[in-house]
């Protein structure tokens, strides 16, 4: 087949799969970027939500969490910097310690952790 026939839509596409992603409450958008924090401490974040979240009874059921890795939000202060979804909170200085409480009660009780808040959508 020539180019033209390709360009006048003889060319056969491929088909695209659609994807799936399992129900879920709220999804977390943590900055692994490099100026977000220091030595890696997004990263190590990151990777300790697994066994956080199964902890916490958020890696399944009604209040099951996503987590996804952000390059950069460009808020390149004060991180590790945390994003809840859909409820557009965001949250500064997430300490390991500071996810514990935003987890407890952020994520399984629907309270904003106030003190860690650097901006809300909405407001």
């Amino acid at each position: 087949m020539s180019a033209a026939d390709e360009s006048a839509g003889g060319a056969t596409a491929t088909e695209v799969v659609k994807p799936k992603i399992g129900d879920y409450r709220r999804h977390l958008l943590i900055c692994t970027g490099p100026r977000c924090s220091a030595d890696g401490e997004s990263q190590v974040l990151f990777d300790s939500l697994g066994d956080k979240f199964k902890a916490a009874g958020l890696n399944a059921g009604d209040l099951r969490v996503k987590r996804s890795r952000v390059g950069c939000f460009a808020a390149c202060k004060g991180g590790p910097i945390v994003c809840v979804q859909p409820d557009g909170t965001w949250y500064y200085n997430v300490t390991p310690e500071n996810m514990d409480r935003i987890i407890d009660e952020h994520l399984c009780n629907g309270r904003r952790v106030d003190d860690l808040v650097f901006h809300q959508a909405g407001e």
